[in-house]
């Protein structure tokens, strides 16, 4: 697939076109549920809940919420809320109370969509919690205190809740509407327009609603299929969550621009990926690596076919290497592909591509996508450094964000007057414009006066064959500043010792990069897309040392 010049094109149109090209095609896959749409099956029903969306009142620009896993619903009003031009925002599955009300109140979101739990968890009460209001409320009539701007709360199922719409009703409103209507509001939109609003992980502060248009996720899916060789024969198996762009710009929107069939799972489960892999022939699979890892250490794992896996991503966080060798060697994707970014590039900034070496696929993140600039530079002076110098990471093009909702300051802080996005990534580019991420700005440990990046002793430490996974953090030290903590999980059926760690950098690597403190866990503490959460690591550290934050 070639990409010649940026698109201008509404998600809407792109859907169309698509379904033009592709009408009995199949665009949609869930093996679980035994569901198959085809793309004109697919954009009749999306049709369909946008016209019940502009029944309930709801008008272009207005802010629309959706709570939940990947269900059907979850992909069908991404794309009908874009026909008729409200602005998606999506909700992380594994929100509690204080940070649902806090994106609700700060998005100004009108609607919520929302199913009725998930791993035990009832996010129908939560909503009552918040807005006791909607037990006594008719259905789209709802005046919270807590929440001005909601008024509908739509439950994604067929059971009857106070103060909520059904998904039925939703259909079912669809009739007040025309089809010229529809087509009217959807000429009417622009492709500059904000569609799409996904809140970064408030790792620091709160967390920020970064506003993407249709041309930043239109280019940016187009650009990342192109990057993997995708058409309308692939099939991607999706078991990554929807509310991140992993999942609805590099996944969703990656295939109705390709017209290639999404093959999600509602949650991620190992063997129900294996299942899908084998069952649909997905030709391509997508993960963050402790997903890849989980396919490939489970017990069953022999017994599934995956030859039909050519390509996919993996993203989210550094790939170990071991992984990568497993991925191509074992699991057989040949052409897998890492790709870079973050929510406020929509996602990607860059990527490998399938003909590079696996040294090029384990050692760097790759080239820029097409249409995007990329500059390294000095975070102290701000000039560009040369090739081969570690700097921040910075970005320019048709894929970054129009901004953070409501937060001007913050907005300025990334996006400079010359309009780089400033990524908070530390990276080096060689000659041939391959770029290696190392490490995160605030990530970065300075041990007495000496920087030192928790990748670099990440990657050493892999290399020990008792050591399953590893996480690097800096602590608080009162003599050096900081101090360096590994967080380390053993093979199964090792046992390892603190010692034992220290002996093998003895004399490897230089003596302040060496582990002043090593903690063996089970777990790390995750987000919700599978994302290790090292401030958590951190303050557990603090606590178990007895240590004196500064």
């Amino acid at each position: 697939m070639k990409v010649s010049e940026p698109v201008t094109i509404t998600i809407g149109e792109l859907m169309d076109q698509t379904t033009a090209r592709f009408p009995d095609k199949e665009a949609v896959v869930y093996p679980e549920l035994g569901l198959r749409y085809t793309f004109s099956e697919f954009q009749a029903l999306c049709n369909q809940v946008a016209k019940g969306l502009i029944a309930l009142g709801i008008k272009p620009g207005e802010h629309i919420a959706i709570w939940a896993t990947n269900v059907p619903e979850w992909v069908i009003t991404q794309f009908a809320s874009a026909k008729m031009g409200a602005v998606f925002v999506t909700v992380n599955t594994s929100y509690r109370v204080q940070e649902l009300e806090y994106l609700l109140r700060q998005s100004d979101s009108t609607t919520l969509l929302l199913i009725d739990s998930f791993r035990g968890v009832s996010y129908t009460d939560m909503m009552y919690e918040i807005c006791p209001e909607l037990k006594e409320c008719e259905p789209g009539q709802l005046k919270s205190k807590r929440l001005p701007c909601l008024k509908n709360v739509i439950f994604i199922g067929d059971e009857r809740k106070p103060g909520m719409f059904t998904w039925a009703d939703l259909l079912e409103r669809a009739a007040e509407v025309s089809d010229e209507e529809l087509a009217r509001i959807q000429g009417s939109l622009d492709a500059d327009d904000v569609i799409n609003m996904q809140y970064t992980s408030g790792t620091t502060g709160f967390p920020k609603g970064v506003m993407l248009s249709h041309k930043n996720i239109v280019n940016n899916a187009i650009n990342v299929a192109a990057c993997q060789n995708i058409t309308e024969k692939d099939r991607i198996c999706i078991p990554v969550p929807f509310f991140h762009c992993f999942g609805c710009v590099m996944g969703t929107l990656a295939c109705m621009a390709t017209g290639a069939t999404m093959v999600p799972l509602i949650s991620f489960d190992p063997l129900k990926v294996l299942q899908a892999v084998q069952d649909e022939k997905c030709t391509a699979l997508y993960g963050v690596p402790t997903m890849f890892i989980a396919e490939l250490n489970h017990p069953e794992f022999s017994k599934f076919d995956l030859r039909s896996l050519r390509t996919g991503i993996m993203a989210g966080s550094p790939c170990p290497i071991e992984v990568m060798k497993k991925v191509v060697g074992v699991m057989g994707i040949s052409e897998i592909t890492i790709a870079y970014g973050q929510t406020e590039s929509s996602p990607v900034i860059t990527q490998t591509r399938p003909d590079d070496t696996i040294e090029q696929r384990v050692t760097t993140v790759g080239r820029v996508l097409p249409h995007v600039e990329v500059k390294i530079i000095d975070p102290a002076t701000g000039e560009e450094v040369p090739p081969g110098v570690q700097g921040e990471l910075c970005t320019r093009g048709v894929h970054v964000m129009k901004g953070y909702y409501k937060m001007p300051e913050q907005t300025a802080k990334a996006i400079d007057s010359e309009g780089w996005l400033h990524t908070g990534d530390l990276a080096t580019v060689d000659k041939n414009g391959y770029y290696k991420i190392t490490g995160r700005l605030k990530d970065m440990i300075i041990r007495g006066g000496e920087n030192v990046y928790p990748r670099e002793i990440e990657e050493f430490l892999y290399q020990h064959p008792k050591i399953f996974d590893v996480q690097v953090v800096g602590v608080p030290d009162e003599l050096y500043g900081e101090q360096i903590l590994a967080c380390i999980k053993v093979k199964e059926g090792e046992t390892m010792t603190v010692e034992e760690v220290k002996e093998f950098c003895n004399g490897k690597i230089a003596r302040y990069k060496i582990p002043h403190y090593v903690q063996f866990v089970d777990e790390y503490p995750m987000t919700a897309s599978g994302k290790i959460q090292k401030f958590r690591l951190r303050e557990n550290a603090i606590q178990a040392f007895g240590l004196k934050t500064n």
